[in-house]
């Protein structure tokens, strides 16, 4: 059983019996968020009060902080990115070990820096989002997958951090400073979360760029399918942010 976690550097915590209690919340500045803070004063005083790997000008690796009294892991945030794996690569994905929730205490009380991942994997659907640091972690069995906070697993492998995991992406849509809706996404939501993905991820990325016409029709498309919907509105303006760059970029040519 993995009991100590490597991340870059060489910095090292010890899992523990306490995953955190924070709802995850998937945002439109494509991050998964585990934040205890509300606005952007909270933000800043819980970098303060914390240590760990954190974002700093021209420079946004994934942020992992720590308590500095107990060391204990108090909050994340994620950056998926844009990569995505293709269908044959994702099927190559590890669906083993089975997630063991715990939490992390670190090492020692020293700040790091833990490189973002590189390569995004999509379920069908994209009931879960695996993200890798790259894609030599398919050619190996993961050691562990620890669920760090509900449905937020970090994947390790030779007891390295070599990437982590979000189940039910579309239940977990929000805004950064803003908890999810409790109630269960639309089937709506569901769909344009796909579509979004597709528009802002390689291969569907590219041709947006480009300008191919079917894929500018799709982000219009899309744009105008999220102001329309009634249900689930808290969702469809995260996704509306998710896509928001694109459709000012690109979405009128």
């Amino acid at each position: 059983m993995t009991t100590r976690l490597t991340f870059d550097g060489g910095w090292r915590a010890t899992v523990t019996d306490d995953p955190l209690r924070i709802t995850p919340r998937f945002t439109g500045g494509a991050s998964v968020n585990l934040a205890p803070y509300t606005d952007t004063a909270e933000r800043v005083r819980f970098l303060a009060d914390t240590f760990g790997s954190q974002d700093w000008l021209w420079d946004a690796p994934d942020i992992i902080r720590f308590d500095k009294a107990g060391r204990e892991l108090v909050g994340a945030q994620f950056h998926w990115p844009e990569e995505s794996a293709s269908a044959e690569e994702v099927a190559r994905l590890p669906l083993t070990p089975a997630v063991r929730a715990g939490g992390l205490r670190a090492d020692e009380v020293r700040d790091f820096r833990h490189e973002r991942c590189a390569v995004l994997c999509r379920a069908p659907r994209d009931t879960l989002l695996t993200c890798l640091r790259d894609l030599e972690v398919l050619d190996e069995p993961l050691d562990a997958r620890i669920g760090i906070a509900p449905d937020v697993a970090l994947l390790v492998q030779h007891g390295n951090v070599v990437g982590w995991s979000l189940t039910d992406p579309a239940r977990h849509l929000t805004t950064a400073y803003s908890d999810p809706d409790p109630n269960p996404p639309s089937p709506s939501t569901r769909r344009l979360l796909t579509e979004c993905l597709d528009l802002i991820t390689t291969p569907g990325v590219d041709e947006v760029v480009d300008g191919e016409p079917a894929a500018l029709a799709r982000l219009q498309a899309a744009d105008k399918a999220l102001r329309e919907q009634r249900e689930d509105r808290h969702r469809a303006d995260a996704l509306l942010d998710l896509i928001a760059t694109y459709v000012d970029d690109y979405g009128n040519w």
